[in-house]
């Protein structure tokens, strides 16, 4: 929460300096905004595509070599997979949806256009025959996220058919991941400071349109994590698991509020599982393998974050993404999901990579990372409640086999 509130007072001194600068002194400004306020952007942004191609390798890489584990590949993780995929699909359709419908980019940002030109993305076809990497060193060198993604699906699969002949190997990238983590950590911790210089520079720079369309953006995925829960967690619970949805949210609001605020599935995790083997009655045996499976690879917020802020920056640059890119928007996030880190901060990681892939800017970032802690924390909630909803529906398909 002490991070929280630093990003929150860097948010609101951002946004307040920026617009005063814009409407009181604009020419005092530009000089401000060049030597101060865009490098201090600048540092953070790079700092965060510092981590993307490491953190995506090793991350899935594990997440990949613990579901290929022959022991836990049994049907609780076959309905576990499936549940989760389904889930984070649905969410970034109703994400990507909804940011259509209400265009939050769309509110009068002129600036935008003249900065930046969308490089044509490649076909459907392209893509999927160019998924599997010819040089996977390659790929990582020119951040070709999908086939880095491929190569670690591969390499984890490996790891888990090899088993204990490959133990140091697995070993070695648990510590990588823990260094990644780290460093992750450290990257936040400059975050309130980013999101000044951002945000001062954004504002600055695009007056109150820009206010306008971050409120719009921020009430888009506050709508979208809402229907989300309500709709989708409730129905699967309701019609699955045959269970009274109302009861489950309310059993399960002490650990939301815990996500909430450390913006943490894995922090949150020993939380979750004794809520829902106390109140939610889910035996500890699926409980203790689903939730920690789901902190690894069910990140529905994430992904919604993903799908809203994918189609506002296309819209703040005035950029159509094609049916074959918004396609290749919801495949990204939904496979860059199953190996995200439950960590603060490691969407906006995540989106990065997702922003690549369709050829629109990374610098977009700089209009909601000053806002997205607030968001993360609210994603957070909406995750560890997934993983929740699906060991309930396992626990009662398995009672009843």
């Amino acid at each position: 929460m002490k991070l929280t509130l630093k990003i929150v007072i860097g948010l609101i001194l951002g946004a307040v300096i920026g617009l005063a600068l814009h409407f009181f002194a604009p020419d005092i400004f530009e000089p401000i905004d060049k030597y101060f306020f865009t490098p201090l952007g600048t540092i953070f942004l790079n700092l965060i595509k510092m981590l993307v191609v490491p953190i995506v390798f090793i991350s899935i890489t594990l997440g990949t070599a613990a579901i290929g584990d022959p022991k836990k590949l049994g049907r609780i993780g076959g309905k576990a997979l499936l549940f989760f995929l389904a889930t984070t699909t649905i969410a970034i359709t109703i994400a990507m949806g909804m940011a259509m419908i209400l265009q939050p980019g769309s509110v009068g940002i002129e600036t935008a256009e003249a900065s930046y030109e969308t490089a044509e993305a490649p076909s459907v076809i392209d893509t999927f025959t160019g998924i599997i990497p010819t040089n996977p060193i390659q790929a990582m060198v020119e951040g070709n996220m999908l086939q880095i993604i491929t190569f670690a699906v591969f390499i984890g699969f490996a790891l888990a058919m090899l088993g204990k002949k490959t133990e140091a190997v697995y070993r070695l990238l648990e510590q990588g991941n823990e260094i990644m983590m780290f460093l992750v950590n450290i990257v936040m911790k400059f975050a309130p400071y980013g999101a000044f210089g951002l945000l001062a520079s954004a504002m600055g720079s695009l007056g109150i349109s820009g206010a306008k369309a971050m409120l719009l953006y921020m009430i888009t995925v506050f709508s979208v994590l809402f229907i989300h829960a309500i709709f989708t967690y409730g129905s699967a619970v309701a019609l699955i698991a045959k269970r009274n949805p109302i009861h489950f949210f309310k059993a399960f609001i002490p650990a939301m509020t815990v996500g909430f605020s450390t913006s943490s599935s894995s922090s949150t995790l020993p939380v979750s599982m004794k809520v829902a083997q106390e109140e939610l009655n889910v035996p500890k045996s699926i409980s203790s393998f689903v939730q920690p499976l789901g902190a690894t690879i069910n990140m529905d917020g994430t992904a919604i974050m993903q799908g809203v802020a994918t189609i506002f920056i296309a819209q703040v640059y005035q950029t159509d993404l094609s049916l074959s890119q918004l396609a290749m928007v919801v495949l990204t996030a939904v496979l860059a999901s199953v190996g995200t880190a439950g960590v603060p901060g490691v969407g906006l990681v995540m989106l990065a990579m997702v922003l690549n892939q369709v050829s629109l800017p990374v610098e977009g970032i700089a209009l909601i990372i000053g806002i997205d802690r607030i968001l993360d924390m609210t994603r957070t909630a909406v995750n560890i409640t997934g993983d929740a909803a699906c060991a309930v529906i396992i626990a009662e398909t398995e009672k009843k086999r």
